[in-house]
């Protein structure tokens, strides 16, 4: 089959994985950061600006301009000098992100990857998994810990 005639073939199909990933990726930003004003406030009792550039490890204008985007997503609430907090909607986000994150990093953990490494890479695969497949972590992860105990037996 010729690249041409591959490609066409496969098109189809991609199109719609590719709208998929596109539109994770365009979560995922917001997704990160209810999620770390959430810690932040839970931790110290408020959040700002600054407590986001130093949890993110970015700019001042790069958090300046994520929360000003948060705001019109309906997000956040805040004024000019005053601490970021999450409306209803927000702390919604904030919960499922983290239970999306809780449940990729025990399915790492469960296969034996370990916990250094299955903080950052359960992360970055939260965004992407689909509700069936982290139904399908989630189980795996609750048979392993049943099985074993908890404990890993390599």
């Amino acid at each position: 089959m010729t690249q041409r005639r591959w490609l066409h073939h496969r098109l189809p199909r991609a199109v719609p994985t590719f709208r998929k990933v596109r539109a994770d990726h365009a979560m995922e930003t917001a997704q990160d950061y209810v999620e770390a004003v959430s810690d932040i406030v839970h931790r110290r009792g408020e959040c700002r600006v600054k407590d986001l550039t130093q949890h993110m490890g970015v700019s001042h204008v790069t958090v300046s301009r994520i929360v000003a985007r948060l705001l019109q997503e309906q997000l956040v609430e805040t004024e000019p000098y005053r601490p970021i907090r999450l409306t209803a909607q927000g702390e919604r986000l904030a919960a499922e992100s983290r239970r999306r994150h809780e449940i990729v990093f025990s399915f790492l953990v469960a296969l034996g990857v370990p916990e250094p490494d299955a903080g950052p890479d359960a992360e970055g695969i939260e965004h992407h998994v689909g509700e069936v497949t982290l139904q399908h972590m989630q189980s795996f992860a609750e048979r392993h810990t049943a099985e074993t105990g908890g404990l890993d037996l390599e």
